[in-house]
């Protein structure tokens, strides 16, 4: 499987989705023009890495901010790696904060909440 590189910009996040690592990461800012199209490539990835996954699968979020839009896209990545997790493989979220940004952990909540992933709330203080 190729691995999905995408630098980020003012206005997407850096997304690294490797297989050869196990630890997929998105991080930085979203808010794209069209979320749906920026998140279709992972979201089509991981129905691929679903076909055979690794043993263990980390997720890392370090969003500082991300639209409405994007959140429910978010959602179906999460759903993606439900999916892997429900056919029995380790799948971890690890969801980054700032030590002030209630509004960022409470997403994170939200998201654990639906997902039955297990979640790690990380907060980074600077």
């Amino acid at each position: 499987m190729e691995p999905i590189i995408i630098e980020g910009t003012p206005k997407t996040p850096t997304v690294r989705f490797d297989k050869s690592e196990g630890v997929f990461e998105i991080k930085g800012r979203s808010i794209p023009e069209n979320s749906v199209e920026f998140y279709k490539p992972l979201v089509d990835w991981l129905d691929s890495y679903k076909e055979a996954p690794l043993d263990k699968t980390v997720v890392n979020i370090r969003l500082e901010y991300f639209n409405t839009s994007s959140s429910k896209c978010i959602l179906d990545v999460f759903k993606k790696l439900e999916a892997i997790h429900k056919s029995r493989n380790e799948v971890e979220v690890n969801w980054y904060y700032e030590e002030d940004d209630e509004d960022m952990l409470e997403a994170g909540e939200d998201y654990e909440s639906i997902i039955r992933v297990p979640f790690k709330m990380i907060e980074i203080s600077d």
